[in-house]
């Protein structure tokens, strides 16, 4: 990856649905060279792929998004957790983290029930030892008109 590329990267986190014509006038290329690009880092795995952030409170759908600090039991392995964790209802995302805990979990629980009984899942059944939940209530705006 070059200067180029990390400045793509950087625009298409704030808007990946700019086109390629505006993406190359941002840095400076062709349109097909811009998509020329993309489709590299796509192709790399640089790019994993493209989503909608939805912010938690406009989706009622969903019940509660919730962020679980987790720390693991001395006996699980960082590759049981990961394997045990992916089975569990509601699971996002599974982040591995640097810092006071081993992992932060992205989930979605229906209600304050259905995420007791996630709560409890992670510690039975995926070697959880400690966790620490935070409730998302809103998201705030990344960026919009004129930023």
């Amino acid at each position: 990856m070059d200067r180029l590329d990390r400045e793509i990267l950087a625009i298409l986190q704030e808007d990946a649905r700019i086109s390629y014509r505006d993406l190359g006038v941002r840095v400076g290329l062709s349109a097909n060279a811009a998509g020329d690009r993309v489709r590299r880092m796509r192709r790399d795995g640089v790019i994993r792929g493209f989503t909608v952030i939805v912010d938690p409170a406009a989706d009622t759908r969903s019940g509660l998004v919730v962020f679980i600090d987790v720390s693991l039991r001395l006996d699980t392995t960082n590759e049981e957790f990961e394997r045990s964790v992916l089975m569990l209802p509601g699971i996002t995302e599974v982040v591995h983290l640097t810092g006071g805990h081993d992992y932060l979990v992205r989930a979605t629980a229906a209600d304050p029930g259905a995420l007791d009984s996630l709560l409890r899942r992670l510690k039975r059944e995926a070697g959880v030892a400690h966790s620490v939940t935070r409730i998302a209530l809103r998201a705030a705006p990344t960026h919009g008109p004129g930023h």
